[in-house]
């Protein structure tokens, strides 16, 4: 279902999806869709120019406080590079909620969508040059320290989502 492939500064992950590139693309775009799946919050991309941002969720925030630390406003933060609906959306991304990940470089993250037989393909790019503690988050690695799954979880969460209606995670 969903592969990966890592290199020291590379993340690509696919997944198929039983739906249509429109119902991908707004999934991976809009709010009421990425408050579903994936570790919560919500994303805001500015009609596809300029600045996006990652915000928290409720649950997110509660979980922060309850383990004795503030989740920030924004999470993610960058520029989109391409929008291109249904097909392309690439960005600079910088992870803010742990203060190590915050520490390093934007990264550069492309989603690309295409139609298969049946379905869409969804490959993720994630180019983490600059940033080897988010590699390790993004990766799935660090999931036995608290850190999740990474794109492999959360495109399974998304996947999950479009085709049943229902996350792997309830909210």
């Amino acid at each position: 279902m969903t592969n990966a492939t890592k290199t020291e500064t590379t993340q690509i992950y696919s997944v198929y999806i039983k739906a249509d590139a429109k119902k991908v693309w707004d999934a991976i775009t809009q709010r009421e869709w990425t408050e579903k799946y994936g570790y919560g919050g919500y994303a805001d991309y500015s009609k596809g120019t300029g600045r996006f941002e990652t915000h928290p969720s409720q649950d997110m925030i509660d979980a922060g406080k309850a383990n004795g630390y503030e989740i920030p406003d924004v999470i993610i933060e960058g520029e989109i590079l391409a929008y291109d609906p249904p097909t392309k959306l690439a960005l600079t991304w910088h992870m803010l909620m742990d203060p190590e990940t915050a520490k390093e470089s934007f990264t550069k993250l492309t989603y690309e969508i295409k139609e298969v037989p049946g379905g869409v393909k969804l490959t993720v790019t994630h180019d983490l040059e600059g940033a080897p503690v988010l590699a390790a988050v993004t990766s799935g690695s660090q999931e036995e320290l608290g850190a999740g799954g990474g794109w492999a979880w959360i495109l399974s969460d998304l996947k999950s989502l479009i085709e049943t209606g229902e996350a792997l995670s309830p909210r």
